[in-house]
């Protein structure tokens, strides 16, 4: 359920929209947000961006003033280990991970509570898309790939607000996680193009508290299996999902992708997510 305050995502007409300039974009071929505009004099505005082995994150912060530029720096740093320490001790591709201790059998998924969390993720993700997204129906055993880098956003996101920052943006890729105002004092202005059709005007959003997550983002064919039948999914070009959480987000697009338009019933009952892509091949 969303949890923070309103209003959350709100679609704007790409007319009325033309004279403002997006804070974030997403699906360009340049996946940098655009330059900061103006910021309020008793705000910190900072913008940080690091590679770990599974990715390259940008954190945008729009801190405020009391907290100072050392405690700013701090929240940074810890946001920043946050996402480095998930990568070590949880990607699949590294034997001493405990994704891949797991997968030899050597520690049971309750030996540590963040991996028992990530695991009944995983599970729960299985159970709301139909078997859709499946981290177990994978080459090798148990993969939360598909949501593994929603959930380290937002471990990192839950850092910069025990520090006191309520206001940021953090993207990977073609997914984002945005809380609370930009630097102009309104609602982060995204702009979201489709990931592989570059003609099309792109969907523009007003959001203070939510996620997109995105599978099919560089348009190739075979990075999703059909988890039914082991062979590589080949329905949809791009599948974009907006909700409250990254990490289901992200879970839910890789399924659709996988599930094709069948998937589409997911979002039908009151649900949370909603689609914003999912084309046809």
């Amino acid at each position: 359920m969303w949890t923070d305050e309103q209003p959350r995502t709100r679609w704007v007409d790409p007319a009325a929209f033309r004279l403002r300039r997006p804070d974030l974009r997403l699906g360009t071929r340049d996946p940098r947000p655009d330059r900061a505009g103006s910021v309020a004099g008793d705000r910190i505005a900072v913008r940080h961006s690091v590679r770990t082995s599974t990715g390259e994150y940008t954190l945008l912060l729009n801190a405020p003033e009391w907290l100072g530029r050392r405690g700013v720096g701090e929240a940074l740093r810890d946001a920043v280990a946050e996402l480095r320490a998930i990568d070590l001790t949880y990607g699949p591709n590294r034997p001493e991970s405990l994704v891949a201790r797991l997968r030899r059998g050597e520690i049971g998924p309750d030996s540590y509570p963040p991996l028992a969390d990530l695991v009944d993720r995983c599970a729960a993700m299985r159970a709301a898309t139909d078997g859709w997204f499946d981290a177990w129906a994978v080459p090798g055993g148990f993969d939360p790939g598909g949501l593994l880098g929603g959930w380290a956003v937002e471990q990192a996101a839950a850092r910069l607000r025990a520090a006191g920052i309520h206001d940021y943006a953090v993207l990977t890729g073609a997914d984002l996680v945005v809380r609370g105002q930009a630097g102009h004092g309104g609602p982060w202005r995204v702009a979201v193009h489709h990931p592989t059709e570059r003609h099309r005007a792109p969907l523009v959003l007003e959001m203070t508290a939510g996620a997109i997550g995105t599978s099919g983002v560089t348009g190739r064919q075979g990075h999703v299996v059909d988890p039914h039948t082991g062979e590589p999914a080949d329905q949809l070009v791009a599948a974009t999902v907006v909700g409250p959480d990254l990490a289901v987000a992200d879970a839910y697009a890789t399924a659709l992708y996988a599930a094709g338009p069948a998937g589409l019933d997911w979002f039908r009952s009151g649900s949370d997510y909603r689609v914003l892509f999912a084309d046809r091949r």
